[in-house]
């Protein structure tokens, strides 16, 4: 299918095999399983005729009722026993004897339950003159023994299981002759027409499972349909027929087909007739196809013909039932019809259908992770679409990553945690943390070495074991993996024939002493700053640089608790972000009014770059005094004037706060504007005030509707898109894009991990509840993960994508350019052709005669980096 492919490299494998370009694997990047799509709905309900047999799983996966509702009209739908064959040559065959006497015969049913075929010559008050089935003589027959008589001419709607089996009964009546529709996947234009006519004198439908289909089977002929079939080329859809035109059309077909008398014919001959050809896995679909009969209390009947070799009755019922019968005298060639084989056939129903339960229901709950997760992060990603104050969202990120980590780093045993795993590393031991509590570094140093040469005796003697068992033949013994063992663990050079040479009883000694010597080789002296004392605080500190590019003095932090840090940290760390906020239209005005000659040297279109910001930050620049300043001078200008302009919005959002404080005061949270106000003119005073201070024109009755948080916010949001309009962008942009890819990559982690979790059954685990523990493992990693890439971006600004930082910028005004005329150009490409064709000194080319600075030389800037690592990269 277009677009469409396999997954788990299956895809790729093929496409290597045929020698074509192999392209990436597809990548889920939303999914859910459809009980869990309705129960997104506040409301679930629903109707249908066939939910009885269903109302189990209603109830455990919906928490639904199912109610019967008893029918209109009388039921009069007669609904015979199932017959039973030996193989499906003779089902198949009763099945086109059935549809031949109703469409072809008129019946004799006699009190005896015989039946003759052929045709009602004349009728009278005591008998009936009939001409048998291949007779030409007509004969006399009282009414005294006959118990019916059954018209020829019935409708028939015959069900099978397959399009197969359609067609090979299709055959096996186009032999007798008898006209018939078949209704499958290859009639998907006239599908509707072909079930709306099925209830007509003498129509013979088959249909491949046959549901719905979305048509009512009318006695007699339906002419709505008909009328759709003749217009359907002349309008798009129903609903655009004019409704005179439509009426005409529908009483003209239903009294030229004289439908009503017709359906009228047929409800004398018994209603429209329905034939099972075998039972399906569900009861469900059963009673859907014997549904179509007998409705709204017409008359008809249903039959279900079945064979020993159905699947259904081979899997499920096969040998019990074929014991049944054979034990009843059932032959080859014969019928039966017995409740008590019936019965079991819809014990076995049952059985499909509980397995079929368990399947869906397995699916759910593996979703039920799944689901937990997904409206977690679609109701955090629908509230940043609705104009959540992403900047609240980033804060609280910043606080989680300092507490975070600063707990990690203000530990008590970090220091011996972190340098009981770099010795580790560096012996090949696994060393306890706790143990090097309180040791001086020579202390630990010799601790450590004894530990590891002790772990060492065990891992040699445990890898001769594996390697060199005694119980098996020396020429069996893998030398050269003890030998790359050996190796890989001490950073040895030895051979598998040195080994040999040893021999196993003397290899242990030689290798213990090889270890001796590698482990006392190994210079650890770099560890001793771990066990120093104020190691963690000098790590955190260094972390907080790292991070947020904030220095703080060790003194700064001296003598105060784990918490007291934390807070002064999370401080330290929103000041600079609120600094990033005056940086960034900076940035962005910059990189929008800059270009890049044809050597790649920026260029600054100082005069645009003035404008915007007179308009920007509402300041009078002067473009003389940025006339002939360099980029950096001209950033610092720009910053000045973006950072007054933060000022006057902090003072707008203090202002904002006190004047809702004021009208709400003692309220409570869900009361609105318009009950606290009580009508004092309030409201006209803070829409006038609003349409002056901020230029935000909101009508009072819109705003009597909000209460004091929706008041607040919707403010502050207005403040923020007048004054900071480039970094709230950038903010929800960003927050979008980092959720939405690790929102994928998990999605991808979940699929690998539902596909290999199976095998934890092995080991006496449950896979669902590992599933479900692994699965919320994967989550908080990728939720932590989230906010630890937004705040690493929002304070690395300077690299984020110029492409990125031009998506959030805001035009704040339409600058159009006049054309140049036809004679501007004219002369313009007059003096191109004059400079070019003139005999002028060639012009001295661009030379840099100063004093270069090398790649590896400290930058000029005095920022302490290397030039190729600074500037050079600008």
């Amino acid at each position: 299918m277009e677009g469409r492919q396999w997954s788990d490299g299956l895809h790729q494998s093929v496409e290597a095999k045929e020698g074509v370009k192999i392209k990436e694997e597809s990548q889920t990047l939303a999914t859910i399983t459809l009980q869990n799509y309705f129960k997104l709905y506040n409301k679930i309900c629903g109707m249908t005729g066939t939910a009885m047999t269903e109302a189990t799983e209603f109830w455990k996966i919906y928490k639904l009722d199912v109610i019967a509702i008893p029918t209109n009209r009388g039921m009069q739908r007669i609904e015979h026993a199932d017959v039973i064959y030996c193989t499906e040559e003779e089902k198949f065959e009763s099945i086109a004897d059935e549809i031949e006497r109703m469409n072809k015969w008129d019946t004799i049913v006699t009190k005896k339950g015989e039946f003759t075929l052929g045709a009602v010559v004349r009728e009278e008050e005591d008998r009936i003159l009939f001409q048998a089935k291949e007779s030409r003589q007509k004969e006399e027959m009282s009414r005294g023994p006959i118990s019916r008589i059954e018209r020829k001419g019935r409708p028939v709607l015959v069900g099978t299981t397959s399009i197969e089996k359609s067609e090979r009964l299709s055959r096996m009546l186009e032999r007798r002759g008898i006209r018939h529709e078949v209704l499958n996947a290859k009639q998907h234009r006239r599908e509707a027409e072909i079930v709306a006519q099925a209830g007509r004198m003498g129509a013979v439908t088959i249909a491949t499972n046959m549901a719905g289909r979305g048509t009512d089977i009318i006695l007699g002929g339906n002419p709505e349909t008909l009328a759709w079939a003749t217009l359907q080329d002349k309008y798009a859809t129903r609903l655009d027929v004019p409704r005179e035109e439509w009426d005409a059309l529908v009483k003209e077909i239903a009294e030229r087909e004289q439908m009503a008398a017709q359906g009228e014919q047929v409800r004398q001959v018994g209603g429209l007739h329905v034939i099972g050809t075998e039972r399906h896995e569900a009861r469900r679909i059963d009673l859907q196809l014997r549904g179509r009969c007998g409705r709204q209390g017409d008359p008809g009947s249903s039959r279900f013909y079945l064979s020993l070799r159905d699947d259904l009755m081979r899997i499920f019922a096969g040998p019990w039932v074929e014991k049944i019968l054979k034990s009843l005298g059932m032959t080859e060639g014969e019928a039966i019809e017995s409740p008590m084989v019936t019965r079991r056939i819809e014990a076995a129903q049952k059985k499909v259908e509980e397995r079929n339960f368990e399947v869906r229901k397995n699916l759910l709950e593996y979703d039920e992770v799944m689901d937990e997760q997904r409206k977690r992060v679609y109701s955090y990603r629908q509230a940043i679409l609705e104009g959540i104050n992403c900047k609240e969202l980033i804060l609280q990120m910043l606080d989680q990553q300092v507490r975070e980590n600063l707990a990690i780093y203000l530990a008590k045993d970090f220091g011996t945690d972190s340098f009981a795993v770099w010795v580790g590393n560096r012996l090949g031991a696994q060393l306890e943390p706790k143990d090097f509590r309180g040791m001086s570094f020579r202390e630990a140093e010799v601790y450590a070495r004894d530990e590891a040469q002790r772990f060492s005796e065990t891992q040699i003697l445990d890898a001769i074991e594996e390697n060199l068992p005694e119980e098996e033949d020396p020429q069996d013994w893998n030398w050269q993996a003890l030998a790359k063992m050996a190796n890989s663990r001490w950073g040895l050079k030895l051979q598998d024939r040195e080994l040999k040479k040893i021999g196993r009883d003397d290899v242990a000694e030689a290798l213990l002493e090889k270890s001796r010597e590698a482990i006392a080789a190994v210079d650890l002296d770099e560890g001793a700053v771990f066990l120093e004392e104020d190691f963690g605080t000098r790590s955190a500190l260094a972390w907080v640089h790292h991070k947020f590019g904030v220095t703080i003095d060790p003194q700064a932090i001296e003598g105060k608790d784990a918490a007291a840090i934390v807070a002064l940290v999370a401080q330290h760390a929103a000041a600079c972000y609120d600094e990033k906020e005056s940086e960034y239209p900076v940035m962005a005005g910059l990189y929008r009014y800059s270009t890049r000659g044809a050597a790649g040297q920026q260029r600054i279109d100082r005069p645009q770059l003035i404008e915007w910001a007179r308009d920007r930050f509402k300041v009078q620049a002067d473009l003389d005094e940025l006339k002939d300043q360099q980029r950096d001078q001209i950033r610092d200008v720009l910053l000045q004037y973006s950072r007054a302009d933060q000022e006057t919005a902090n003072q707008k959002l203090t202002e904002v706060k006190q004047k809702v404080e004021s009208l709400f005061k003692s309220a409570g949270a869900a009361a609105t504007l318009a009950e606290v106000s009580g009508g004092n003119g309030a409201l006209e005073s803070l829409s006038s005030w609003l349409k002056q201070s901020l230029h935000l024109e909101v009508p009072a009755a819109e705003i009597a509707r909000l209460d004091r948080g929706q008041l607040e916010r919707r403010i502050a949001n207005a403040i923020e898109d007048q004054f900071r309009p480039e970094i709230r962008r950038m903010e929800r942009a960003l927050v979008l894009q980092v959720v939405d890819a690790a929102w994928k990559d998990h999605l991808l982690a979940m699929d690998h991990l539902r596909s290999a979790v199976g095998l934890v059954g092995y080991a006496q685990v449950d896979p669902k509840v590992e599933y479900k523990r692994e699965g919320m493992k994967f989550f908080d990693q990728m939720w932590r993960s989230i906010g630890q890439r937004v705040t690493d971006l929002v304070f690395r600004m300077e690299q984020l994508d110029e492409r990125f930082v031009g998506s959030t910028w805001i035009e704040t005004s339409a600058t159009h350019d006049e054309s140049p005329s036809a004679s501007d150009i004219a002369r313009e490409q007059q003096q191109a052709i004059d400079a070019s064709q003139t005999d002028k000194e060639k012009p001295e080319p661009i030379r840099h005669r100063g004093q270069r600075v090398g790649r590896n030389d400290p930058c000029p800037c005095g920022s302490g980096k290397k030039y190729k690592n600074c500037c050079m990269r600008t």
